[in-house]
């Protein structure tokens, strides 16, 4: 037997057990969610990384920036692109699959699928990767509205998938998160020096409108549906009862006042342009 064919055999052993490994661990049901979780925040490295190549090349703007400002930059990178994954499953998992439908039989509160596990995981690798870099360059990125913020979703969301419990109201609360990319889009224009262009107060509108609809309107549906399915929320956990209860109440009171000066920077902004 000749070296090449030595080499091809090895190559092969070695790539079947490679995939045995990852077949019978990352991606066995008991660490399925350890590996999206861990996926999640290699994602955040990469769009991190991805965001500053593209800024340095096509935003001329970018390298005047400075090194906290290129962080907050590329930081909101990674939220615009998790918040686009999020809310997408999110909808889709809630309004469109058959998993949370009235339909079925059995308690609404204690459905879950590899799919919605899954996503969840992900998103617990963005919020661990976020809140590292908040306290990392604290308060740079944010202040204690934030921390809270991150900290109540961060305990749900793994709660929620540890548990199976609740998982319908974790996706509508993470809904919310669509609203980020306004925000983003917002901080971009306003660094970029165009505070005063049209599509600053084209994007103020928009904001105003999803945050309405996103963070204030479906918060209360939310609340609704717990009243109309109060008899399977009560079967849960007490746990799951206090997060199912309380991290909503306290992002809603957290979403009004953060609304109210959203409709007030708008104001302001229509103002000045008159």
């Amino acid at each position: 037997m000749d070296l090449s064919t030595t080499s091809v055999m090895a190559a092969k052993a070695y790539s079947y057990k490679a995939e045995s490994l990852v077949k019978e661990y990352l991606l066995a049901d008991a660490y399925v969610s350890y590996t999206a979780m861990l996926g999640g925040i290699l994602m955040c490295k990469m769009v991190y990384d991805i965001t500053h190549l593209v800024s340095s090349f096509f935003y001329k703007c970018y390298a005047s920036l400075t090194k906290a400002q290129k962080l907050e930059w590329n930081n909101r990178g990674i939220s615009t692109v998790h918040a686009i994954f999020i809310t997408f499953m999110s909808v889709y998992l809630v309004f469109f699959s058959d998993l949370y439908s009235d339909k079925l039989d059995g308690p609404v509160t204690f459905r879950s699928s590899n799919l919605s596990n899954i996503t969840l995981a992900v998103s617990v690798g963005y919020f661990i990767t976020d809140i590292a870099m908040i306290f990392w360059v604290y308060p740079s990125l944010g202040g204690m509205e934030y921390v809270l913020h991150h900290f109540l979703s961060l305990v749900s969301i793994v709660y929620s998938v540890n548990s199976g419990e609740g998982q319908l109201y974790t996706y509508m609360v993470l809904i919310s998160e669509g609203t980020t990319p306004g925000i983003n889009l917002r901080w971009y224009l306003d660094t970029a020096g165009l505070k005063r262009s049209k599509a600053y107060v084209v994007n103020g509108s928009f904001m105003v409108v999803a945050w309405l609809v996103a963070r204030i309107i479906l918060f209360i549906y939310l609340f609704y549906h717990i009243y109309f399915h109060y008899d399977d929320v009560m079967q849960m956990r007490t746990f799951s009862r206090v997060l199912i209860f309380g991290v909503p109440t306290i992002l809603l009171i957290m979403n009004t006042v953060w609304f109210a000066k959203i409709l007030r920077g708008l104001k302001k902004t229509l103002t000045k342009r008159e």
